[in-house]
């Protein structure tokens, strides 16, 4: 979810907390676990920084080690006991238990929107996910806004935040449901699929997709049952030659690469170097492709520039090759 998302979860935790009696019975408890929720709610998300760095290190490990099974463990009692470093009187125990739940929410609920993420290592490498909930789902935050306001009101935060977590589960479930009928939709158009990525909009009944069948990717998107295919490309196996090995060197494509999970490429030959393209088809966004990796490679086969991530345009995807040549 997104950082906002993440915000108000943190705060409702801390009320949901106030169930636990010992969490209750004194203000440091209180107070401290509410600390701790609104932290260990944001903690995994710490690999943000990494994009300052750049793109294919941000890509490769976002949302991939700190939110692993371990990192859930680790980052709990780093809270834990960082919080009651603050409020030397608060009960650890809880004060863990509460950081715990609020970790583990964080990394379960991103599982849920089509990022996804390594939760499972290190068990498994794979990326989660499913794709039921937008990144930012205006129905789950403003229900958690709600719930805060009830709170600042007067109401008891326990028994309003656990009412609305019942909300928000059925909500999931719902969503659930509704990708289902999707699928059977484009199962419908297009018979032959191989592998349906449906993935949800800000919009409660629109859905991207992506299908790829033997022959061909199809993009498109759903307005409940109904499926409308805009692009439709043949699927052409990736060739094994010289230019393509040492574009997948390269450590832009290489990111990209080990994160997308059904994308189409272009090679492309000019007088002084060969431009090999890799673009993501889960993105589509008013006729663009906007997630792409591309590398220019001499005659030598030597990497001129190279860049992956987001880009709206062409103009400025050029804008950042040169950047990146600079």
């Amino acid at each position: 979810m997104d950082t906002a998302t993440h915000v108000v979860m943190g705060f409702a935790i801390g009320g949901l907390a106030t169930l636990d009696p010992v969490v209750a019975e004194t203000t440091v408890n209180t107070q401290s676990v509410l600390v701790a929720a609104i932290i260990g709610s944001q903690i995994p998300d710490i690999d943000t920084f990494l994009k300052l760095k750049n793109n294919a290190v941000y890509i490769r490990n976002h949302r991939g080690i700190t939110h692993s099974l371990p990192a859930i463990l680790v980052w709990s009692v780093l809270v834990a006991f960082f919080v009651n470093l603050i409020f030397p009187g608060s009960n650890l125990m809880h004060l863990w238990i509460w950081s715990l739940v609020a970790v583990s929410l964080h990394v379960f609920v991103d599982i849920f929107n089509a990022y996804g993420t390594q939760a499972l290592r290190p068990i498994s490498s794979k990326w989660v996910a499913l794709g039921i909930i937008n990144t930012f789902d205006p129905y789950i935050f403003g229900i958690h806004v709600i719930g805060i306001l009830i709170w600042l009101l007067g109401g008891n935060p326990g028994y309003t935040f656990l009412i609305m977590y019942v909300i928000i589960a059925l909500y999931y479930v719902l969503r659930f449901v509704m990708q289902q009928m999707v699928k059977s939709a484009v199962l419908k158009t297009v018979p032959d699929a191989d592998r349906i990525i449906i993935a949800s909009t800000m919009y409660f009944n629109q859905w991207r997709i992506a299908v790829t069948s033997k022959d061909h990717f199809y993009v498109g998107r759903a307005y409940r049952r109904s499926v409308t295919i805009f692009d439709k490309f043949k699927r052409i196996p990736i060739p094994d030659t010289d230019i393509i090995r040492a574009a997948k060197k390269d450590k832009n494509v290489s990111a990209f690469l080990s994160f997308s999970p059904v994308y189409r490429w272009e090679i492309k030959k000019y007088d002084d170097f060969t431009e090999v393209r890799f673009i993501d088809l889960r993105y589509r966004s008013n006729g663009h492709y906007p997630f792409v990796a591309i590398v220019k490679l001499t005659d030598e086969l030597e990497v001129i520039t190279s860049y992956t991530g987001w880009v709206y345009s062409e103009e400025k995807l050029r804008k950042k090759l040169r950047v990146a040549t600079d």
